[in-house]
């Protein structure tokens, strides 16, 4: 990207820099975890009972969400750009890197989250905005700070990244049943493995920022693998309880029995071998896991369609 500098630029320059600001700010907004809100929206909003499929309301609802995930990623950014200079993984974010500003950033910020929760409630219903304004308070008032004082952080942080697919539930039927719940229980079971490969991996720049992770207060690494395989053990029945409350049928349960067992197959690797090389295993195998477990759901949903 182009680095800023003091002096003016010519139109030729800035014309070369708007796309990279523009990349900047999409950077800023997290987008990695602002799609997964989005896909897992997708599957609440698809299995949640309704009479006809409304493609407007699903594009409404897929708005809202991405300005609240948007918003809320820019200001987890804002809020941790200190700690993020000191870290490798994240000194060349767009705020510590110097080629976004704070109040830039915090702009952004509260602008995409205030405009998503306004859409939400004007185009799809009041609880949908709510969950989009609990799922932003929870992520940076109570996770982003609670990284600095509790090495629990990953299971608080856990909560608000679950509550996507409640929200394309609730733009449908306008209430929480306990099919959704079951839908936020999956996502909630299969972050935890995921976000502390993460935290094993990059132990030493989380010491660095001053973060407590689980991994930094307990160097050896036992009791990380042992939330990591409960964790994925649980998972393993919450992620089968889809079929059993008719959200989906064998290909679905089939499926996700096996994705489950090998997912723990691989929690299990790093508990028996504490490497880098095993968290990373386990890291790649949360990521084909979930969408792989999402794809299954959408076959028996498409199948039950005929």
């Amino acid at each position: 990207m182009i680095e800023q500098n003091e002096v003016p630029a010519s139109p030729a320059i800035a014309e070369t820099r708007t796309p990279s600001r523009i990349a900047d700010f999409y950077e800023l907004s997290k987008p990695g975890i602002m799609y997964l809100a989005l896909v897992t929206t997708f599957v609440g909003y698809i299995l949640a009972p309704s009479e006809s499929f409304n493609i407007w309301l699903l594009v409404h609802t897929f708005l809202g969400t991405a300005f609240v995930a948007a918003g809320g990623g820019a200001l987890n950014m804002v809020m941790e750009y200190d700690a993020d200079t000191l870290m490798n993984r994240t000194k060349n974010r767009p705020i510590p890197a110097g080629r976004i500003s704070y109040a830039e950033g915090l702009l952004f910020g509260i602008t995409s989250s205030s405009v998503g929760i306004v859409y939400l409630l004007l185009f799809v219903n009041p609880l949908a905005s709510v969950l989009g304004a609990l799922t932003i308070g929870g992520y940076l008032f109570v996770y982003t700070p609670s990284k600095k004082f509790t090495s629990l952080s990953t299971i608080i942080g856990s909560f608000p990244g679950a509550v996507p697919p409640l929200i394309g539930w609730a733009a449908v039927r306008n209430e929480l049943s306990l099919e959704a719940w079951i839908l936020f229980a999956i996502q909630y079971f299969w972050q935890i493995p995921h976000f502390l490969a993460i935290a094993w991996m990059y132990r030493k720049d989380y010491e660095r920022a001053g973060f407590p992770m689980l991994p930094v207060i307990e160097p050896t690494g036992a009791t990380t693998s042992t939330y990591v395989v409960v964790h994925c053990l649980a998972l393993i029945p919450v992620s089968v309880l889809p079929f059993f409350f008719q959200l989906s049928g064998v290909i679905y349960f089939t499926g996700a029995l096996a994705l489950g067992i090998v997912f723990l197959l691989f929690g299990i690797l790093l508990m028996k071998e504490k490497t880098n090389a095993n968290a990373k295993r386990l890291l790649l195998a949360s990521i084909f896991y979930f969408p792989l477990l999402l794809g299954f759901l959408f076959i028996d949903k498409g199948l039950s369609l005929f």
